[in-house]
């Protein structure tokens, strides 16, 4: 996809792909997390941002749009999203 060296953004992009099928690829359908690849991608990669989950198994059924309990790239997609927006709100109410 990418000839020439990458942005910093687009580095960011790419290891938010690589950290999903890294843990997706663990076990169970290829291309999708179970419950406990989900547990572990966010005790490993998001232990600063999802601290303040109380459970990460009710965090993944909120997730999990077509409710098959495994979360697709789509449906992480949407938890970077979330993440993304709070990380936003809290900066934009830093700044003020």
């Amino acid at each position: 996809m990418a000839t020439g060296e990458l942005t910093e953004l687009e580095r960011a992009i790419e290891q938010v792909v690589t950290v999903f099928f890294t843990h997706a690829g663990k076990g169970g359908k290829k291309g999708s997390l179970t419950t406990s690849q989900f547990k572990e991608l966010v005790q490993l990669q998001l232990p600063n941002l999802m601290k303040d989950v109380p459970s990460l198994e009710e965090k993944m059924q909120e997730l999990d749009v077509n409710k098959d309990e495994e979360l697709g790239f789509g449906e992480y997609w949407r938890l970077v999203g979330e993440l993304a927006k709070a990380m936003r709100r809290e900066r934009a109410g830093k700044k003020k």
